[in-house]
């Protein structure tokens, strides 16, 4: 018994397969974006002398929203503690 395999070369399984992929490579770049953000906001903290709690580190790091991460960039810039950054929330 043969198993019909056309549908897997249809128009539209293309389109799904196509589909999938831009949804992959978009999660990519924002995990990629959200990633390089949390290691410039530490950065800025390291190089500003200010000193970062392990709860602090974990909250920057697990944090996947790049324009989060972004508004918390700005913020560092001219906060005097790590916990200023944070409190407007």
């Amino acid at each position: 018994m043969a198993v019909d395999t056309s549908f897997y070369k249809s128009f539209m399984s293309e389109e799904i397969r196509d589909e999938g992929r831009a949804e992959g490579r978009a999660e990519g770049r924002d995990k990629g974006l959200a990633e390089g953000l949390a290691r410039g906001l530490l950065l800025i903290f390291e190089v500003r002398g200010i000193a970062v709690t392990d709860k602090i580190r974990e909250k920057i790091t697990n944090c996947g929203d790049p324009q989060l991460l972004n508004q918390w960039l700005q913020r560092a810039t001219t906060a005097s503690s790590a916990e200023e950054v944070f409190a407007e929330e």
